[in-house]
């Protein structure tokens, strides 16, 4: 499936200038001119300009170009397959990775995603589990970054 290209200007415009628009809430550091909103600031500005760009190619092209193409892979079943579980998955994570932990919802996903991506059943567990936990260990315990425990916070290391 090929977008236009203003398509994605339009969104990446739009998602630029609301970020521009929180971080002005952001605090301001005392006795420094760099606080909390520079970087965020800087790519919001870069998003902005590359949205304008596709922008603007795409409102040129839009004669030669239409907006929506759908490629050969939408009319395939197990494509279609692939996608819906890929959005399914991020929808579950939403929803239950909190009561169920990361552990188990990304072992979960993960499973599924290989399965429905044709691994056999048996290497689509095992792969997971140890890429879940591979994950696991460089988010948590590396960057620190504060995962889910769920059902599992009895076992939290």
């Amino acid at each position: 499936m090929k977008l236009n290209d203003a398509v994605f200007g339009v969104l990446l415009l739009a998602l630029g200038a609301t970020i521009l628009f929180v971080v002005q809430a952001f605090p301001k550091i005392p006795g420094q001119q760099v606080g909390p909103a520079l970087f965020p600031g800087l790519i919001a500005a870069g998003l902005c300009v590359g949205g304008l760009i596709l922008l603007v190619r795409g409102w040129r092209e839009r004669a030669s170009v239409p907006w929506l193409v759908l490629q050969d892979w939408t009319r395939s079943p197990r494509h279609l397959l692939a996608f819906a579980v890929l959005t399914g998955a991020i929808v579950f994570y939403m929803l239950v990775s909190q009561k169920l932990g990361f552990l188990l919802s990304s072992a979960i996903i993960l499973s599924a995603l290989f399965y429905v991506l044709r691994v056999p059943l048996g290497k689509s567990v095992g792969v997971a589990v140890l890429a879940t936990l591979v994950i696991h260990f460089a988010f948590y315990k590396l960057l620190r970054v504060p995962l889910p425990w769920g059902v599992l916070q009895g076992y939290a290391w």
